[in-house]
């Protein structure tokens, strides 16, 4: 049974804990490794291997910087479908999806290339007589990500090129659940040129978290997960004084007014709801149909679903895998009976659909008539069900957003350019799609959701990634006259 260790300066350590965790193949059932769980020894080991290293990485020059990021980068493209491959095996997404992932991974690699114009102050010669005003950004020092099992090789690279272009040392704790493809991620980094200790990968639980975030010398967290989880590591990660992101769960609606193009809402909503198996914290949970176009709608959306291919990943003609694990994979399924009970139509029944093996894989789910007080309705299922909402008009369909404690994403289908506008002004949420059902950011943007899908103020990627992995220092400084300099200038003298 292959093992799977630290990766600290550059050479894999094991943890000295003596715990374990298992990673599974979510398409067979079968374990493929054994992840060794750090103790609080080995993550103030990591710190200060970090510390170590940023004493030297924050005075590396820009220009040798952005080298190092367009090696990483043509590295990541070249090796594209290895790291889809280890996402596969331990995720269970098809490879389509997972190659997706890396290219959008690789959006955030080429906007930190970029780090020299990124980075640019500001300055003011003569704010006073002889006085220059500049402004600079700075690293904070080290650094840590804690990144979640549904994008294990995208979500790490939300952070990591800013942070370390920006100068900092970043410490990864990658899920537990599929560490291999943001362990060969940081390998590559390496062999792109990055010197040693300046990316350490950590791999742990609730301990290692609890520890990074009290450790006197780590400056930042970012993380991405659960709300509870992230309310908690921001509660936490901000009363031991460090600055935190803090990305939590979602509920993205997706409103469908009647004049909307009914194939391109329908397309939609298949590949938003129940792509990756519907693990995915921008996937769309609720479609509002508004006034008659339910019922075409759920007609539209139900006959596609019957057209989808679930299988394992690896296989061509998968479109959508299994779920992370077998318990989750239960959770979801729990779900759809929840829903029926308390009053959701079940139009189709992912729990019906019957696969081969021990894999964890469920059906597509389909609930029409959902209301606001069903409890498929109030939590995130995390999973490929998708409850329809059915709405009178369209300001009680954008109500529900604003009324939902998340606001992560939310889409809009028509063809009314005043709806649009009006949504795009009042939808209550921080990313938002017309026409688009995954309003993700291109990685020269940023990414964050408002109210419960974010705790902390400054959003991922992007320009808001630079100014979270930065400070500004404000520096003032007053020069004598020339004229009166102790060395001769050359300057001419009165009479």
């Amino acid at each position: 049974m292959k093992t799977i260790h630290h990766l600290i300066d550059g050479k894999e350590v094991p943890a000295t804990s003596g715990r374990t965790s298992a990673v599974f193949n979510p398409a067979t059932g079968e374990q493929t490794a054994e992840l060794g769980l750090a103790s609080v020894d080995d993550v103030d080991a990591v710190v200060a291997s970090s510390k170590a290293a940023f004493a030297e990485w924050r005075s590396v020059s820009l220009a040798r910087r952005t080298k190092i990021m367009f090696n990483f980068r043509n590295l990541v493209d070249q090796n594209t479908d290895e790291i889809a491959r280890r996402l596969t095996a331990e995720h269970g997404k098809v490879l389509s999806d997972a190659a997706g992932e890396v290219a959008r991974g690789l959006e955030n690699i080429e906007f930190a290339c970029g780090i020299a114009e990124h980075l640019k102050g500001s300055y003011n010669q003569n704010a006073s007589t002889g006085v220059d005003v500049y402004t600079v950004r700075e690293p904070l020092g080290v650094v840590a990500g804690i990144t979640p099992f549904n994008f294990p090789a995208m979500v790490p690279l939300w952070t990591i090129p800013n942070a370390i272009a920006c100068g900092n040392a970043y410490i990864l704790k990658p899920s537990e659940k599929d560490p291999s493809a943001p362990q060969f991620i940081a390998e590559l980094f390496h062999e792109a040129g990055l010197p040693e200790g300046v990316l350490n990968v950590l791999h742990g639980d609730k301990v290692a978290v609890d520890r990074l975030i009290e450790h006197p010398d780590v400056k930042a967290l970012s993380f991405v997960g659960s709300t509870p989880i992230a309310k908690y590591v921001y509660e936490n990660g901000t009363a031991n004084g460090k600055r935190v992101q803090a990305l939590g769960g979602a509920k993205n609606h997706m409103l469908v007014l009647p004049d909307a193009d009914l194939d391109l809402a329908a397309d939609a909503a298949v590949s938003a709801a129940y792509g990756s198996a519907g693990e995915r914290c921008m996937a769309i949970s609720i479609v509002a149909a508004v006034g008659d176009i339910a019922d075409p709608l759920v007609e539209a959306i139900a006959e596609r679903m019957g057209k989808l291919t679930i299988g394992d990943g690896t296989n061509a003609d998968s479109e959508m895998g299994p779920l992370i694990t077998k318990q989750h994979r239960d959770k979801v399924a729990e779900y759809i009976g929840i829903g029926a009970d308390e009053g959701a139509t079940v139009v189709v029944d992912g729990r019906e659909q019957q696969f081969d093996g021990d894999g964890y894989f469920l059906g597509t789910t389909l609930l029409d008539n959902v209301t606001t007080d069903m409890s498929v309705y109030k939590d995130e299922i995390f999973g490929p069900v998708l409850g329809v909402v059915r709405c009178d008009t369209y300001v009680e369909a954008r109500d529900l957003i604003a009324n939902n404690p998340w606001g992560n994403g939310a889409a809009i289908f028509t063809r009314d350019g005043g709806a649009a506008r009006d949504f795009q002004e009042n939808a209550d949420a921080g990313m938002v799609g017309i026409n688009v059902p995954i309003p993700v950011p291109v990685g020269y943007h940023s990414f964050g959701g408002w109210k419960d899908s974010l705790f902390g103020d400054i959003d991922m990627y992007g320009p808001e990634g630079v100014r979270f992995f930065t400070r500004p220092k404000a520096l003032t400084s007053r020069w004598p006259d020339p004229s009166t300099s102790s060395v001769d200038l050359g300057f001419p003298t009165n009479g």
